[in-house]
């Protein structure tokens, strides 16, 4: 039986093909323009403080990126780290990364163009050492909820096929969740909401391609855009999101995790029944004991 270490890293021959990813590295590979320093900018300035709180060191450290220009704010976060490593994320997903290979993952801006989450999840728990770091930052929530809704009513009402063209995005529960799956210790999700202005739905579409944003969807439509679809589009994005001086805004929600590889040192949960306290007590209350009354008899 020939071995398969994909299978070993929790990554699976049956999940679902949401995103185009070789098209999605096609894409970020022709972008160019201002806007990519601005988004590179902005998530190392949250990495820096993020980094800033947590205490460890970190010796070796891998960062998985399609961005090459996140490396420098990584690297101004990181300070003096010994060993800093690039991963660039490939079409498979499969990261390629040993077991046990280093003692802290950084997955920048990726991980909202991922097929499989749990085996990305799975691979990072396994090249994690024991109380390991993963920190993580993508697109998720509410992120360009209102373009959604516009193509969504455009389409309705020139009476065309609704097409998927604003990705699904993972939220702060769903995250949550898949980390405890995957095994990860002391897991804390939460978000950073900024609402952009832009002077059109226009103006924020064009934003969205150059950001390397544009539909990757596999089960987008191939068909072109018409210019009756795409004013309709721009009509019912203002009629809802206009302000009085004409100007849109668009939601952008950066989901951060972090989460760590369990270590026998870390913080663990009460057992049930263990507290030496009564809670009542704390309260200041009068415990009442819930009796359940007999079934009537018949």
């Amino acid at each position: 039986m020939r071995y398969d270490h994909r299978v070993e890293c929790g990554m699976t021959e049956q999940r679902p093909e949401i995103f185009d990813r070789a098209l999605h590295f096609r894409r970020l590979a022709r972008r160019r323009g201002s806007a990519e320093h601005v988004l590179a900018q902005t998530v190392g300035n949250a990495l820096v403080e993020r980094m800033e709180e947590i205490t460890r060191r970190f010796d070796d450290v891998r960062v998985i990126t399609p961005h090459a220009d996140l490396l420098a704010g990584v690297n101004e976060a990181l300070g003096r780290v010994a060993r800093v490593v690039a991963v660039a994320p490939l079409p498979d997903e499969d990261l390629r990364l040993a077991p046990a290979c280093c003692d802290a993952v950084l997955d920048l801006l990726d991980l909202h163009a991922v097929n499989d989450v749990p085996g990305r999840l799975a691979q990072v728990r396994r090249a994690l050492r024991p109380d390991g770091l993963y920190l993580a930052c993508f697109f998720g929530g509410d992120t360009l909820t209102e373009l959604r809704q516009a193509w969504i009513e455009a389409e309705l009402e020139t009476g065309g096929r609704i097409s998927p063209r604003v990705a699904p995005m993972v939220d702060v529960r769903s995250a949550g969740a898949l980390l405890q799956r995957a095994g990860f210790a002391l897991p804390v999700v939460d978000v950073d909401r900024a609402k952009l202005r832009y002077a059109d739905a226009l103006s924020l579409m064009r934003e969205v391609s150059r950001l390397g944003m544009s539909n990757i969807l596999r089960d987008r439509s191939r068909t072109p855009v018409t210019r009756r679809l795409l004013l309709a589009a721009t009509k019912h994005y203002g009629n809802r999101n206009a302000d009085a001086g004409g100007r849109i805004s668009a939601t952008l929600d950066l989901v951060w995790i972090t989460a760590w590889s369990p270590h026998e040192s870390q913080p663990k949960p009460l057992r049930p029944g263990s507290a030496e306290r009564r809670l009542a007590d704390a309260l200041g209350a009068t415990e009442t004991k819930l009796r359940a009354d007999p079934p009537d008899a018949e």
